[in-house]
């Protein structure tokens, strides 16, 4: 909380106090109105009106409405204010941290567990600190003020209503324990079954095309099921724990009742007294009631909390910046790109080793062309390049110096990915193409988009550059949402280009036009191009053809049409594309 809400928060406490405070007030002007309303003597109780004293405690309340409204709607007012902008801070910097994270991160936690901490336990946090916590706050003070009136009413009876209060106490903070453990497994089932509607919406077609509608109904109730077994269980818990209080406090005002009468016979108190003092301890008996529910909702949101700073306090692979705060400590692009023995498994699997001791040598501005079986480690060749991850042994080296020795956003920020699939955002073209370049000037943006050829099917839309892509670019066609990445691509300029098998998934003409874009971004442009058609093979300064994480030939195309049964050679002369090649080999 920064030092500016904190002030506010104090401020709204202050307000609160008040509240509270002026609250307190209604069983003594209460008391007042019965004592002016009745004479008493001992048990004797005699009907006599004091009108002036009345109308005293009538004006009385009338000022008492009036700070009450003033300072109740302070109070909310301050802590919505506090609240809203706490909970700004805590969307923001969760959704930096997450964005910040690596792959490996990525890859361990699903979207929808994420979702979950942005919508459910964010929500939970709002409410406690918009609701919970002030409620919590005004019934400790009515507690604490309605004791010392109830001492300075009657210190015999309120020595007999405390006596109660330890034992209370104890077990709330025992069942708060054991609520608050209740209250994160109903978050972390809430989670699963925000994953499986967000992979079965995701995976919509997938989905449709299995017929699986069924399955996935079936997986989404049977959590479903789960979740309300344990909201049930949970709100018996809690249930079990408010009637506790309820009995404990209802009984001990029972035996006030009668032990105030007594006094009231003797002559020890008044009738306006033990009522005052009665309507004190309902007040009290009321916040301690009303505490343990905020007290229970405060367990939960602890649990939420918990789980929102366990992201936030992660460390982050790259902080996220403006474009201009890291252009600085620029590698030197014009040394040639060193992979020296590389070996590399994933951390979730230590014992599947993906790449074998690959080297390779490639200089600035060539074409360097993987070729390979699904799973020979093509595309993990592309994500250490980025330093998505991280080598178990060798290195990647631009010149004599470690790509880990570069600030990574400064190393990122020279890399381009054409990919197979690719990810298109809801907005318009215009958007996703300055995605690549987001301070670009709309000038830039289409000569991208006509180097890319796809200006022509741009300006076929009725509103052009500002046409709505759709979800993930489902109103664009494979060589479409190609084009623009490539607008992309080219808006951003890299020094490293990486082609995907960017048109393994195209028909023939989109292809076509696909290649013309490459073409134009390809040139003096160092790439690494995971490819599947020979023609794109040709062309690249160095071929490699990879098996199980080991170069099985290296060369260019030149160099492997020599070597003697070579598995290059079999595909040119037999004019087999590498995807049909390994499938037969």
């Amino acid at each position: 909380m920064s030092a500016q809400n904190r002030a506010w928060f104090i401020l709204g406490t202050i307000f609160l106090a008040i509240s509270a405070g002026a609250s307190l007030m209604f069983p003594k002007l209460l008391g007042d109105l019965m004592d002016g309303a009745f004479v008493y003597s001992g048990g004797n109780i005699a009907k006599a009106p004091n009108t002036e004293a009345l109308q005293k405690v009538a004006i009385y309340f009338v000022y008492l409405f009036i700070i009450q409204a003033i300072f109740s709607f302070g109070r909310i007012a301050i802590y919505v204010r506090v609240t809203e902008d706490m909970t700004y801070g805590l969307r923001t910097d969760l959704f930096k941290s997450v964005i910040g994270q690596n792959m490996n991160f990525h890859n361990q936690n699903r979207v929808g567990e994420l979702l979950s901490r942005f919508s459910a336990d964010v929500a939970q946090i709002q409410d406690a600190f918009t609701t919970n916590l002030a409620m919590f706050i005004r019934q400790i003070l009515i507690l604490i003020g309605g004791v010392v009136v109830l001492f300075v009413t009657s210190s015999k009876l309120a020595v007999m209503m405390l006596a109660t209060l330890p034992a209370i106490i104890m077990i709330a903070l025992l069942f708060g324990r054991f609520i608050r453990k209740k209250s994160k497994e109903v978050q972390d089932v809430t989670a699963a079954n925000n994953v499986i509607v967000e992979e079965s919406l995701s995976g919509i077609m997938s989905v449709k095309s299995f017929t699986n509608e069924y399955f996935e109904n079936q997986r989404y109730q049977a959590n479903s099921q789960k979740l309300k077994r344990d909201s049930i269980d949970r709100g018996y818990w809690r249930g079990t724990f408010s009637s506790f209080i309820i009995i404990c406090m209802f009984g001990a005002i029972v035996w006030l009742i009668y032990q105030g009468l007594g006094l009231v016979q003797s002559g020890e108190m008044g009738v306006g007294e033990l009522f005052n003092f009665m309507m004190l301890t309902a007040f009290v008996g009321s916040s301690i009631g009303g505490m343990a529910e905020q007290f229970v909702q405060i367990q939960k949101t602890l649990g939420s909390i918990e789980r929102v700073l366990d992201i936030i306090d992660m460390p982050m692979e790259i902080q996220p910046v403006a474009q201009a705060e890291f252009q600085q400590q620029q590698p030197q692009w014009d040394q040639p790109l060193h992979i020296q023995n590389l070996y590399f498994h994933y951390p979730s699997r230590p014992e599947n080793e993906i790449i074998k001791g690959l080297t390779i040598d490639l200089n600035p501005g060539e074409t360097l062309a993987i070729v390979g079986p699904s799973g020979s480690g093509k595309s993990t060749l592309a994500t250490l390049l980025y330093q998505f991850y991280l080598p178990s042994d060798g290195r990647i080296a631009l010149g004599n110096q470690n790509i880990q020795d570069f600030d990574l956003k400064t190393y990122r920020s020279a890399f381009a990915l054409v990919p197979q699939e690719v990810m298109l955002f809801g907005g318009s073209i215009y958007d996703n193409i300055r995605y690549g370049k987001p301070e670009a000037s709309a000038e830039e943006i289409y000569i991208a988009a006509k180097k890319a050829n796809a200006a022509e099917f741009i300006d076929g839309f009725p509103e052009k550059y500002e046409t709505l892509v759709g979800d993930r670019g489902v109103r664009l066609s494979g060589g479409q949402k190609q084009r623009i990445a490539i607008a992309r691509a080219i808006l951003r300029d890299p020094k490293i280009l990486i082609l995907d098998e960017a048109t393994s998934a195209l028909d023939s003409e989109s292809e076509i036009q696909v290649q013309r874009a490459l073409k134009v971004l390809m040139e003096n442009r160092t790439s690494l191009v995971i490819a599947h058609r020979l023609s794109t093979i040709r062309q690249a300064n160095v071929i490699a053809l990879l098996k199980d994480g080991i170069i099985l030939e290296q060369g260019n195309h030149e160099t492997l049409m020599k070597i003697e049964g070579g598995k290059y050679r079999r595909m040119v002369e037999q004019q087999i594309d590498p995807s049909d090649f390994f499938q037969n080999t």
